[in-house]
């Protein structure tokens, strides 16, 4: 044990004599604008006012605002926190400063304030003496400073809170900031779930008034969007009065904004699907099969398009080009297309299944050697119970181009057989035979009596063949298949009674007979 915590040890020993040197501190000796603003923003910060004033120009301010430099100082500061990020390294570094700026020589721009009282510039000049620094923020923009902190400050904040909820700082936000954001967050949701609350109780009031019941289950649908939205509403317009810093205030302020969006998309959403419901119900109603088939594809384009242009909304509001990326999207949509030509087949054989309607939602149908109800067509294939009760799922390209046979679409169902007597029986037998098959026909009220056909059609092999054949008038199996096996029996009773066996008996499956 010990010798491993000497190789330990050794291991720390040569980690630490090759580990780098720490990055030399930065410049804020305050001969160049840049390191000027740097020793400015890092002495303020660092809460050290009278280190921070000795980058101020001064001079040119009555005594008794010269001797208050440390809190000219602080306001600055707080102005230039809400009101302009400065990047430092953007300034000159050189001791006289930019040459091509288009500004007098040995003055710098540093940026510009857009105060309710107007446009406020903030320079810099070289002007210090020995032993101070070289370049300090202009007088002209410090006798802007006390009008600037009426329009920016925090007013009597500094008066109520004590100084460390001004002191204590985390991302550069003070701590009264982060508690006014955690109470800002907290009142914003508690007064939406109310505001909620009390709106929906009225609506439903109003609803069960005008008697239009059916309305009420959609109010629901609405109240999460409704919350979000009102709740990123009362934060966005308390944000003003917590004097964010620049970069805090863009964070927060982009992130309300993409809650509204979200919010809205959220909202419009939920109202496609009530009225895509809406137009299956009314286009049901009328018998418009084939235009209800279209509105489920309908709707899930139209939230597509929602959810596309809701991310490419939040991207802007966060600054990002969204004209970069629909150009990158239109490159890439092309290379995708052409990588995807199965899934876009797929998407058009859907459309034409929900156009043509071949076969719908619910319908029993024969897809090449198989037969299963349908379940969904959806953008990529068409789901189908089989019956076995497995799911097929058929992509939508193979599965429109086959040939399907809609079992639903019948309006009636086609009852055939053959049956085969004993060459021993007479012609009056047959004949006999032949006229009881045709009254038991015609005796079903199912049977549709122009379709019943009873004929003595062929000298068999072994047997004298009869075909027999009809519609009858149902389009459901089980009804169907009752209504046969009643019809079957009662023909072997009429074959008993006339005195003639059979000789063979099968159904088999043939062409319907012609009109003829």
């Amino acid at each position: 044990m010990s010798r491993l915590w000497i190789v330990v040890v050794c291991v720390l020993v040569a980690a630490g004599s090759f580990a780098q040197e720490p990055s030399p501190a930065p410049d804020v000796s305050g001969n160049t604008p840049r390191s000027a603003l740097r020793g400015y923003l890092t002495a303020s910060r660092a809460g050290d006012y009278e280190r921070a004033a000795t980058y101020l120009d001064l001079r040119s301010l009555p005594p008794a605002r010269r001797a208050q430099g440390a809190r000219l100082a602080m306001e600055l500061q707080i102005v230039l926190d809400r009101t302009l990020w400065i990047d430092v390294d953007s300034l000159s570094d050189e001791p006289e400063g930019a040459t091509d700026d288009g500004l007098p020589g040995k003055r710098d721009l540093v940026g510009t304030i857009w105060a309710p009282s107007g446009r406020v510039d903030v320079f810099v000049d070289k002007v210090g003496g020995e032993n101070e620094p070289a370049w300090k923020i202009t007088g002209g923009t410090m006798r802007q400073v006390p009008t600037l902190y009426a329009d920016f400050g925090y007013g009597r904040l500094t008066e109520i809170l004590p100084s460390p909820f001004f002191d204590v700082r985390f991302l550069d936000v003070q701590l009264w900031q982060w508690l006014g954001l955690l109470a800002v967050a907290l009142g914003a949701t508690a007064l939406a779930w109310l505001l909620t609350a009390i709106v929906l109780r009225i609506a439903k009031a109003v609803l069960a008034r005008s008697r239009r019941d059916y309305e009420a289950p959609h109010l629901p649908l609405a109240v999460g969007p409704a919350r979000l939205l009102i709740a990123a509403l009362i934060v966005d317009a308390a944000l003003a009065a917590l004097a964010l810093p620049v970069p805090a205030y863009r964070v927060m302020s982009g992130t309300v904004g993409a809650l509204l969006i979200v919010a809205a998309v959220w909202l419009l959403l939920r109202l496609t699907d009530v009225f895509a419901h809406a137009a299956e119900r009314r286009l049901a109603a009328q018998t418009k099969q084939a235009a209800a088939g279209i509105v489920p594809l309908g709707r899930r384009a139209v939230k597509v398009v929602l959810t596309v242009i809701a991310v490419l909304a939040t991207l802007e509001n966060f600054g990002f080009n969204v004209t970069g990326v629909l150009a990158a999207l239109g490159v890439g949509g092309l290379a995708v297309a052409l990588a995807a030509q199965k899934t876009v087949e797929n998407l058009f054989g859907g459309v034409s299944l929900i156009v043509d309607q071949p076969v719908r939602v619910g319908d029993l149908c024969r897809f090449g050697d198989r037969t299963g109800t349908v379940e969904d067509i959806g953008l990529r294939s068409t789901r189908i119970r089989t019956p076995e009760r497995t799911v097929i799922a058929v992509p939508n390209a193979d599965f429109s181009g086959m040939q399907l046979e809609n079992f639903a679409r019948r309006d009636r169902m086609w009852l055939q057989a053959r049956l085969g007597l004993h060459y021993e029986a007479s012609g009056d037998q047959m004949r006999t035979v032949l006229s009881e098959l045709r009254k038991l026909l015609l005796g079903n009220p199912k049977v549709d009596a122009d379709s019943a056909q009873v004929r003595f059609v062929a000298f068999g092999a072994t047997a004298l063949e009869i075909e027999v054949s009809a519609y009858v008038r149902t389009t459901d199996a089980a009804e169907f298949g009752a209504i046969r096996e009643d019809l079957f029996l009662r023909m072997m009773d009429v074959i008993a009674a006339s005195g003639v066996g059979f000789a063979a008996a099968k159904t088999v499956v043939a062409p319907p007979p012609s009109p003829s």
